[in-house]
């Protein structure tokens, strides 16, 4: 269960991630992203993307995979908890240099700049979602945060077989 904000009651900044489940032991390793870069860093660093609620964390899969893949290849939904909420940097959109980079499209190398000194300069950093304009993203290096975050859960994921339909 997703659990609730703080202004409702929960206590736990708590943020999400799909990984293939034969990447779950590693889910905080960054590999992806190192090796092929992200939209907020550039290739050789190794990013971590999540999400602070687990439906981007799927459509942000999604997006690059399709429901397909979600539907017939297993996952695993991951969730961990940042202890210190006061070390993460929340990006405003209004302060993104160039507005298309909260656009769909290819990252560009300025972009990956930007977001590779805003890793260099922040534990935690939290930029608004491209894929679900109204939700965020969280992205670090373990290495720069090692004891700051711990895991909260793994679980299988299931896709709801109506978003891939049998035709």
């Amino acid at each position: 269960m997703t659990p609730l904000p703080a202004a409702l009651g929960g206590g736990e900044l708590v943020a999400w991630r799909l990984d293939q489940a034969n990447y779950a032991a590693t889910w905080d390793s960054g590999e992806g992203a190192y090796r092929v870069g992200g939209r907020w860093n550039s290739r050789g660093l190794r990013a971590v993307y999540c999400a602070f609620d687990p439906a981007t964390a799927i459509l942000e899969i999604a997006v690059h995979k399709g429901f397909r893949n979600l539907d017939v290849v297993p996952h695993v939904l991951t969730s961990l908890i940042i202890d210190d909420p006061a070390s993460v940097h929340v990006v405003e959109p209004s302060t993104v240099p160039n507005a298309n980079w909260l656009h769909p499209g290819i990252p560009s190398a300025g972009q990956q700049a930007f977001g590779d000194a805003l890793l260099a300069s922040h534990r935690f950093v939290v930029i608004p979602s491209v894929v679900s304009s109204r939700s965020w993203n969280l992205v670090f290096v373990k290495e720069r945060t090692a004891g700051a975050y711990r895991l909260r859960s793994q679980e299988r994921f299931a896709l709801d077989t109506r978003l891939f339909p049998s035709t």
